[in-house]
């Protein structure tokens, strides 16, 4: 897989500083190039081993951001997502969602030990891993600071009431990104990330059946009951974006918006509200706009619930405390 030319320098640039202004605000105690001193060569272990995986997968890119997205909304940005076993009652947040990029994560995080044993900690490897995956399959750079512990804790009762749900309607995405203090600029900015990637039958049916949707395109409905039937089949897999190339991170997403083709309710619905509907239109008219946007929304989400300073740990491995519970 080539990996996408950014629209221009400046471009970078401009995102950058976007992104740096927005981390500044969240007021958490993140900073750019976090291990300039103690692992200098720990965010280009992280590029190289990721671009190498995203280059054997396309498909990996849109993985690692969902991974972050996840473990970000879940507890905080603190590698939860990744651990294989819960200190808890319950079963770990990875048991109960089908998530990929598990093993991936564990071969950047190998890649970086090889570089310094015991510094980085994996929720900076799944925020820079996603972070890189925007360069390769988006065109468009931009910095993630550091400085995330992991955490002790995974639990999958944790993920009801935290995760956004796929059948959400526009004010209840609203309200829980708010309650991540994430606006709804933030909220349409990510769901860009809808442009790429893949989901399950299971997770589209409920639009085709009995009725289609109203909202969905009757045409692209068509498709999806070709290869996803009323009953069985729920675990066929789907790429999100049936229009173009559904492996490239782009603004196309709210085209297929404007015109019936996406897969869930919590993106068509982004159309039903004035003030989210003129921020698709924008981000739909303005590639470069919602490049910065993106940016600078994953920077903040990044920034969710940190663990810094002498909180948490570094993992070892990214699927087990250090203790081993």
């Amino acid at each position: 897989m080539a990996m996408a030319t950014p629209t221009c320098q400046a471009l970078v640039i401009i995102l950058i500083a976007v992104a740096a202004a927005m981390s500044t605000a969240s007021g958490t105690a993140l900073q750019y190039d976090f291990y300039k001193s103690s692992c200098p060569k720990a965010e280009e272990a992280v590029r190289n081993a990721t671009q190498k995986i995203i280059s054997n997968d396309p498909t990996m890119a849109a993985a690692f951001v969902r991974l972050f997205f996840h473990d970000c909304f879940v507890r905080g940005c603190d590698a939860s997502i990744l651990l294989d076993q819960s200190n808890s009652n319950s079963q770990p947040e990875k048991l109960a969602i089908p998530l990929r990029g598990y093993a991936e994560v564990n071969m950047i995080k190998g890649a970086v030990e090889a570089e310094c044993q015991g510094v980085v900690s994996c929720a900076d490897i799944l925020a820079y891993a996603a972070r890189d995956s925007a360069i390769l399959s988006g065109g468009f750079g931009f910095a993630m600071p550091g400085g995330r512990r992991d955490g002790f804790v995974s639990n999958s009762n944790n993920i009801f009431g935290n995760l956004p749900a796929p059948n959400m309607q526009v004010q209840d995405l609203i309200t829980s990104f708010n309650n991540k203090g994430l606006s709804s600029t933030d909220l349409v900015a990510l769901s860009g990330a809808h442009s790429f990637g893949q989901t399950h039958c299971s997770f589209v049916t409920p639009r085709l059946y009995p009725t289609v949707d109203t909202t969905m395109n009757g045409s692209f409905a068509q498709g999806l009951m070709a290869v996803c039937p009323s009953q069985g089949g729920g675990g066929t897999v789907l790429n999100n974006n049936r229009v173009t190339d559904p492996n490239r991170l782009s603004n196309q997403y709210y085209t297929n918006l404007a015109t019936g083709q996406v897969m869930f309710t919590s993106d068509q619905t982004l159309t039903s509200n004035a003030t989210t509907n003129k921020m698709v239109q924008d981000n739909a008219a303005d590639p470069v706009a919602w490049m910065a946007r993106f940016a600078a929304a994953m920077v903040k989400m990044g920034g969710i619930q940190v663990l810094t300073g002498n909180q948490g740990e570094i993992r070892r491995v990214c699927g087990a405390t250090n203790s081993g519970n």
